[in-house]
């Protein structure tokens, strides 16, 4: 049996497919405050730090990020995770030096994921040459807890959370418990690394149906400052982006944050000051809503409403892709 990857593992970028790219570079640069860097007429990409890419934008009209990539610490670390994938019968696509270069990293290889979220795998990433030119003062926190989180929305929990525990050795951090317009969630929290999640699987309770269009519903990043996390809530509102959820603090790691909405359609959390687990006394546990307080709805309509209920409905014709082969039966809740 091959040993655990679990710490080994980062959130190290992210891809996404638009063809709005003039409205990207004003919400990236301007509004959330990242350095921009112009790849090409069809590609740009962003940093936090060092790092040469962390989010990726390329000319396409999916709307959504597309793939998910992850730095591993060594290529022992690297191996592992594709004997794993192969093993299971599932195809692995090795990257072309274009495809790195674009991404900024080394050794790329890739392979399916959950409801076409595509998993990307890498060994170091490429320093930038030039400086860091980002509205915070702070910087971004990443590292060894990686660039942040995602958040997905499935039919499939306990197969999407059965692909991420058998491909990275993930681990339950906690659940939260939420009726969203009047809709019962649950939300399990799945962390790779002492970040206290990097994956979050929300589902609605007991029905079929996803009322997310996007393959991600949301995409986290994380200030140093607390000045930096107002800022950047005060540009996005200033620039005339909607904001999905203003300030909060979430209930069970304890971050201060707001989500806006890019120019997708999948939202973009800025958080600040999460706690950081201590693999040694964690134990799981179940919260009962999102937020100790904060994150009120801001600028939602009936439209808004209407559209998530056809979301909602389209998706019970959906056949949803959770590449069995490697979730398998799934990971039930106890």
């Amino acid at each position: 049996m091959s040993s655990s990857v679990f710490g080994n593992v980062h959130l190290g970028y992210a891809v996404i497919e638009t063809q709005k790219l003039s409205e990207w570079r004003r919400f990236g640069r301007d509004a959330i405050g990242m350095h921009l860097d112009e790849a090409s007429t069809d590609a740009m990409r962003f940093r936090l730090d060092s790092h040469e890419c962390r989010f990726l934008l390329q000319r396409g009209g999916a709307e959504d990020v597309t793939a998910l990539g992850w730095q591993l610490d060594g290529h022992e670390s690297f191996d592992t995770i594709l004997a794993r994938v192969r093993q299971h019968g599932v195809p692995v696509a090795e990257g072309t030096d274009d495809e790195a270069a674009l991404r900024g990293v080394e050794r790329l290889a890739r392979f399916p994921g959950p409801n076409g979220l595509t998993q990307e795998i890498f060994t170091r990433e490429r320093v930038a040459d030039s400086p860091l030119q980002a509205a915070v003062a702070g910087g971004f926190v990443t590292g060894a807890a990686g660039i942040g989180h995602v958040a997905v929305t499935t039919i499939r929990p306990h197969q999407v959370r059965g692909y991420y525990t058998a491909v990275f050795d993930a681990r339950l951090s906690d659940y939260i418990d939420e009726t969203i317009s009047g809709v019962k969630m649950k939300i399990r929290f799945l962390r790779v690394n002492q970040r206290h999640h990097s994956i979050a699987i929300a589902a609605v309770n007991r029905l079929p149906v996803n009322p997310i269009r996007t393959r991600v519903q949301h995409l986290n990043i994380e200030v140093a400052d607390l000045d930096d996390l107002t800022s950047a809530y005060q540009r996005v509102k200033e620039l005339g982006f909607r904001m999905a959820l203003g300030v909060g603090q979430h209930t069970n790691d304890k971050e201060l944050s707001f989500y806006a909405v890019t120019p997708s359609g999948f939202e973009w959390e800025v958080g600040w000051n999460p706690i950081v687990v201590d693999e040694t006394t964690w134990r799981p546990t179940t919260y009962q809503g999102i937020s100790i307080w904060g994150h009120t709805p801001e600028g939602h309509t009936i439209f808004d409403k209407v559209t998530q209920f056809k979301t909602g409905a389209a998706s019970l014709l959906h056949t949803e892709d959770v590449v069995p082969e490697l979730a398998g039966a799934g990971i039930p809740d106890h």
